[in-house]
């Protein structure tokens, strides 16, 4: 055992592997923090302790899903889909006036709740049937919505509007707007003109140059925090003590549910690159109960509940790493990156504006992913409705101030300004209540019937 050891410690591909694992992992972390801080108006002290553990919890869950979950080299991080919701959330009390200690707080009770469930769904293996409720028209539903209330908060990051919870300025800073959208082409030019290695790492190219030219242009006192941290320190329930508000906390429990089934996806997703060993109903098990404890463990913490990311997926097809000893090395000097106090108080000091242009470039992409799933299904003139009604009723809802839900009872106003979750919600309701595949095929055959039967014109 301690020659296989050392003899993957002296390959040197399983370093450069681990080395790209690293970045791709970091880079899908390390403004997650700093986005949470500035919606739920954190301290510097608070978002240094969530950077630092959101690193230190990565690379452990990502450790625990390769050794005894899903045992694939999948990323295991924030999840989208919560970061997504949990901004939305922290919008939620700016609009009602809800005090933003009570989002948090309801957050955190939630996230304890879910976990909870999520683990019993692993331990029971219930969480096959999840899977059923999401066809391909309700995957393109909730990848479009899910992309575009994520772009929504980035785009008020990128051009210095406060979101969420935090103070700031209420109109558009013109400097940082201008830099935000110079780093936007930046990164776009580089993932669509650039070599396969290149736009690999447009992401943390675009954050290496926009930070020193924020601070060229802008100066130290512009940034979100500043700064360095000496030792790791626990703040427990940050964005704050436990509260009981009902809605929220049934908001975030339907989330947990929906995060379950883009996790079938991330680990089916695989199977074709592993043909020879394909994913068992241990290893579901297994992972939905790692997933569990990882949406647990963040209620405590202030931060966003870890599962396994699709997009591994689209890295282990381009870096062709597909080896499990790369991943483990890289997930290890993840943890050990934030188990040091003075990289997760340096890290925070990205300006919020260049991380938030950057990942408006990444979950742009999105809209690619609901177009292959809209792609499976049939569409005519009748059925289109299936995907047209939640899609357009949950961007109406996004675009609806969360102050017209006010006359709303509390318990319901948190889930239903949520264009997100309604959406995929009434998609799920329509496609498991009627039959879409049969509306409208009778009219669609005769079009095509009668198309057959016209007889060509004679021309004079």
């Amino acid at each position: 055992m301690i020659y296989d050891m050392m003899k993957h410690l002296k390959n040197v591909d399983n370093w450069l592997g681990g080395l790209q694992w690293l970045m791709y992992i970091f880079i899908n972390t390390v403004v997650v923090p700093i986005t949470m801080g500035a919606a739920f108006d954190l301290s510097q002290a608070e978002i240094v302790s969530t950077m630092q553990f959101s690193f230190i919890l990565g690379g452990i869950a990502c450790l625990m899903q390769v050794f005894i979950g899903h045992r694939r080299p999948i990323m295991d991080g924030p999840s989208g889909l919560w970061w997504g919701v949990l901004l939305a959330l922290s919008s939620l009390a700016a609009a009602q006036g809800m005090p933003i200690t009570e989002v948090g707080g309801s957050i955190a009770t939630g996230l304890i709740i879910t976990g909870i469930l999520t683990v019993i769904i692993g331990l029971t293996g219930v969480g096959y049937y999840l899977e059923k409720l999401f066809n391909p028209s309700v995957m393109g539903v909730f990848m479009l919505l899910f992309g575009v209330s994520l772009c929504i908060s980035f785009f008020k990051g990128m051009v210095g509007l406060p979101f969420g919870g935090g103070d700031g300025p209420t109109e558009i800073q013109i400097g940082p707007a201008i830099l935000s959208f110079v780093i936007v082409i930046l990164v776009l030019i580089l993932t669509i003109r650039g070599s396969n290695k290149l736009s690999q790492y447009a992401m943390l190219i675009g954050i290496i140059v926009g930070w020193p030219a924020y601070l060229l242009l802008f100066g130290s006192d512009a940034q979100l925090t500043s700064g360095t941290a000496s030792s790791l320190e626990i703040f427990w329930f940050p964005l704050g003590s436990p509260a009981w508000n009902i809605g929220i906390i049934l908001t975030v429990v339907i989330t947990g549910m929906l995060n379950l089934s883009k996790q079938y996806g991330s680990i089916k997703g695989t199977d074709p690159i592993y043909p020879d060993s394909p994913s068992t109903g241990k290893d579901y098990r297994n992972s939905f109960t790692i997933t569990g404890i990882m949406t647990i463990i963040p209620g405590f913490l202030g931060l966003v509940p870890y599962s396994p990311f699709v997009s591994s997926i689209g890295f282990i097809q381009q870096t062709k790493i597909y080896e499990r000893m790369p991943f483990i090395f890289g997930a290890i000097m993840f943890f050990v990156m934030g188990a040091i106090p003075q990289i997760g108080s340096f890290f925070t000091m990205i300006p919020l504006s260049v991380g938030c242009a950057v990942l408006f470039v990444s979950y742009v992409q999105l809209f690619g992913s609901a177009w292959d799933w809209f792609k499976l299904v049939e569409f005519n003139s009748l059925n289109i409705y299936r995907a047209a009604i939640p899609m357009f009723l949950g961007l109406v809802l996004m675009a609806i101030p969360g102050s017209a839900f006010a006359s709303l009872p509390g318990y319901v106003q948190p889930l239903l300004s949520s264009g997100l979750l309604m959406g995929t919600i009434i998609s799920i309701a329509m496609e498991n209540f009627l039959n879409w595949d049969k509306v409208g095929t009778t009219i669609s055959n005769n079009i095509g019937k009668n198309i057959e039967k016209e007889e060509p014109v004679n021309k004079l």
